[in-house]
C-alpha cells in the first residue's frame, strides 16, 4: 500500500471497520460489494482495495487486534502507512492508544533482512507521555474466570506453566471480543489462557481459529 490519498484510505478503513460490525452482529457480510464500491469511486481494482483490507487486518494484528474473517493480515505496507491506519482505527472508534505500529513495521521488517549488525541500542532511552483510554474491569469476573479454569489453560488446556508469586497457577484473563471493540466484562466474554495461548490469540496467524474452538468447547462463552 502506498501512501495514497488521505481521503481514500479514511474510506477504506472505515468500510473495514462497518464490514467488521457486521460481522460481529452474525449480519450477512458480501466484501466485494465494497471492494466495488469503493474502486467505483476512487478507482482502482477490487483486487487492489482487497489487499489493502488485508494491510488494516495486519495492522489490527500488531496491536494485539481480531481482524475480518477471510482478510488474513498482509505486511506490504510501508511505516507510514501503518501509522496512519493506526491513526485513523483510534479517531474512528473514538479511543486513545499507546502508538506501537511503526516500530512493529520496522522491527518484523528489518529481522527478516540478513547478517544483520548488533546494534550499539540505546543507553538513556527518551519517553514520551501519551493519554490512553483505559476500562474499569469487575476484578470478580476475572477472580471466577480463573477459579474456574482451576489452573488449567482454556485454550491449549494444560497446566499453567508457573505460579506466581502469590502461589496461585499463572494465567492470564483475555476478553473474546475485547474491550475496545466494544466486548462486555462479563464471564461469558473471558477466559483463563496460558501466556503462549494469549499471546498467540492476540498476535498469532491462527487467532480466529482458536478463537473458534473456544466458542465451540467452552460452553459459558456467548457470541453477541
Amino acid at each position: 500500500m502506498t501512501e495514497g490519498d488521505g481521503e481514500e484510505l479514511r474510506a477504506v478503513v472505515a468500510s473495514y471497520l462497518e464490514m467488521q460490525h457486521h460481522e460481529r452482529a452474525g449480519r450477512l457480510l458480501v466484501k466485494k460489494h465494497y471492494y466495488r464500491k469503493l474502486a467505483e469511486r476512487f478507482g482502482g481494482t477490487e483486487k487492489a482495495y482487497e489487499q489493502r483490507m488485508q494491510n488494516i487486518s495486519y495492522v489490527l494484528s500488531l496491536l494485539g487486534r481480531s481482524w475480518l474473517t477471510g482478510l488474513k493480515p498482509s505486511r506490504n505496507l510501508d511505516a507510514r502507512i501503518g501509522v496512519r491506519i493506526e491513526k485513523l482505527l483510534e479517531e474512528m472508534e473514538g479511543q486513545r492508544r499507546a502508538p506501537i505500529a511503526a516500530f512493529e513495521i520496522e522491527a518484523r521488517e528489518q529481522a527478516r533482512q540478513k547478517d544483520l549488525h548488533k546494534p550499539a541500542g540505546n543507553y538513556k532511552p527518551r519517553s514520551r507521555r501519551v493519554t490512553v483510554t483505559h476500562f474499569q474491569r469487575n476484578a470478580l469476573v476475572k477472580a471466577w474466570v480463573l477459579q474456574q479454569a482451576g489452573g488449567i489453560c482454556e485454550c491449549c488446556e494444560k497446566q499453567a506453566p508457573f505460579n506466581g508469586t502469590d502461589g496461585l497457577p499463572y494465567l492470564e484473563l483475555h476478553y473474546i471480543r475485547q474491550l475496545a471493540e466494544g466486548g462486555p466484562d462479563t464471564v461469558a466474554n473471558a477466559v483463563a489462557l496460558c501466556p503462549g495461548c494469549h499471546s498467540e490469540i492476540h498476535h498469532g496467524a491462527n487467532a480466529q481459529a482458536l478463537i473458534a474452538w473456544l466458542y465451540d468447547n467452552v460452553s459459558r462463552l456467548k457470541r453477541d
